[in-house]
Parts: C-alpha cells; sequence; structure tokens
C-alpha cells in the first residue's frame, strides 16, 4: 500500500524538522574571504563530491540525461524541483562536477547537529527572514555566479518527497539571473519503476539554456522565464512512471 501525505497547500511542510524555527545569528556571513576558509571549503567540497557519488549512485541510483547541455557554461542558474531530501543536497554536485555549486536552502538545515555547521562551507547559502539580511544573500549570490559557481534554487521552496508533479512557481525566484544576465537551465528529477527495487529510480533531465529577454519590461521579461522553465520541468515531470507517495489535498 502507498503511503499518503495529506496538504493544505502548496505551501505546507510536508517534511519538518526539530529545527525548523531555526534563526541566523545576526553576525552570519555568506561571503568569506579569509584564506584558511576558503581552503577547508575546497577540502570539504571534494569530500562532499565522494559522498554524493557514493549516495547517489548506489542509494537512489540516478542517471543525468542531457548533461552535455552544460558543457562550456560556467555562469548560471539552475532551476530544480524539490523532491529528495538528501538528493536534492547531493544531486547537483555531480550535475556540476568541478564546479562547486552553491544551493538555495532554508535556515532550518544548519539547525542540524554536526552537519549543519558543515553545509554553509560545502555551499549552502541560506535564506534569512530579515530584509537586510536578504540583500546580503542576494549579494553572495552574484558574487558566486559570477565566479563560475553554478547557483541552484528550488523555486518549489518546499520539499515534498517523491512528489512527481510540478507545484507552483513565484516570480521573485526568477530575479535573480536577470539581475546578474546570466543563462538558466532546467534540472527536473523524474521517478521511474524499478524491477528489483521497491523505491523508483531517479531520473534527472537537463535542459537549457534560457534567458532572459531584456527587449521587454523588467517584469514581463522575469514572468516570461518562468514560464519557460515551469513548462519545461511540467513536460520532463510527466516522463515519470511512477507515483512512489500519493499526495491528496483534505
Amino acid at each position: 500500500m502507498k503511503k499518503i501525505y495529506y496538504y493544505n497547500t502548496f505551501e505546507d511542510d510536508i517534511i519538518s524538522s526539530s529545527n525548523q524555527e531555526y534563526k541566523l545569528n545576526d553576525n552570519y556571513k555568506w561571503i568569506h574571504n579569509n584564506i584558511l576558509y576558503k581552503i577547508l571549503s575546497y577540502f570539504i567540497y571534494f569530500f562532499v563530491i565522494i559522498i554524493s557519488f557514493i549516495y547517489s549512485k548506489l542509494i537512489l541510483r540516478v542517471t543525468i540525461k542531457n548533461k552535455k547541455v552544460l558543457k562550456n557554461n560556467r555562469k548560471y542558474y539552475i532551476y530544480s524541483n524539490h523532491t529528495l531530501q538528501y538528493g536534492d543536497i547531493f544531486n547537483p554536485f555531480i550535475i556540476n562536477f568541478l564546479k562547486k555549486p552553491y544551493l538555495i536552502c532554508s535556515p532550518s538545515n544548519l539547525g542540524i547537529p554536526i552537519i549543519g555547521k558543515i553545509l554553509p562551507i560545502a555551499g549552502a547559502l541560506p535564506i534569512p527572514d530579515e530584509i537586510h539580511k536578504k540583500l546580503k544573500l542576494i549579494d553572495a549570490m552574484s558574487y558566486y555566479v559570477k565566479k563560475g559557481h553554478p547557483i541552484i534554487i528550488y523555486p518549489e521552496s518546499h520539499l515534498w518527497p517523491y512528489y512527481a508533479d510540478i507545484r507552483p512557481f513565484n516570480n521573485s525566484a526568477f530575479y535573480f539571473p536577470y539581475n546578474d544576465k546570466v543563462k538558466v537551465f532546467v534540472s527536473t528529477t523524474t521517478f521511474q519503476k524499478s524491477k528489483l527495487f521497491k523505491r523508483p529510480k531517479v531520473v534527472i533531465y537537463i535542459d537549457g539554456p534560457f534567458e532572459c529577454n531584456f527587449d521587454l519590461p523588467k517584469k514581463e521579461s522575469i514572468k516570461k522565464l518562468k514560464e519557460e522553465v515551469y513548462n519545461t520541468m511540467l513536460k520532463r515531470s510527466k516522463l515519470s512512471t511512477e507515483e512512489f507517495i500519493k499526495y491528496k489535498k483534505r
């Protein structure tokens, strides 16, 4: 019998933790120029790559399709559906191999004992509540993408494990590539029925590039980009052949 999750709106947190209300310190930094911090971050980065390959390939059994579209591109944003609790952390390191990605995430992830302290060094960029801190996050995103680091965004915001459809996006999530004038790619996680295992096989499709149309007014350009990304992700999601977890509206 399939597991069933019930929800009221697409904004529901299906998965929550004891650290869900974790707040960032007032002196939290998104950009670190300390040389020792940078050296440590790259040691941890390569460690995470190893863990990512082990987890993604052996446990999730991930296959990545059309990864070639990322070749010869360094400055870009990737938008992905948010469906795998740990896969959404590790898979970007496989997709963007040797191009250290930075992942936009909830601050609650930083509240996890031990691991929470490592995540920012590995490339996590937590979303703050305060407006002035959000401006610092935006500055950090621009800084890293212009340095050649892919920025990973989950526009659905909330993690819904093994959800095989695509939830609505907010236009505001697409301001960043417009602001930084960089390309956009789409990563869509789909689920394929397995002959040997209970859990489905994970197949990720990469599409793009997409770009903002700067001949249009800003709001129209951002909306158009969002629709292109959403429709691409929706089309790819139809390739899923397994509904491992069923979602029902209350």
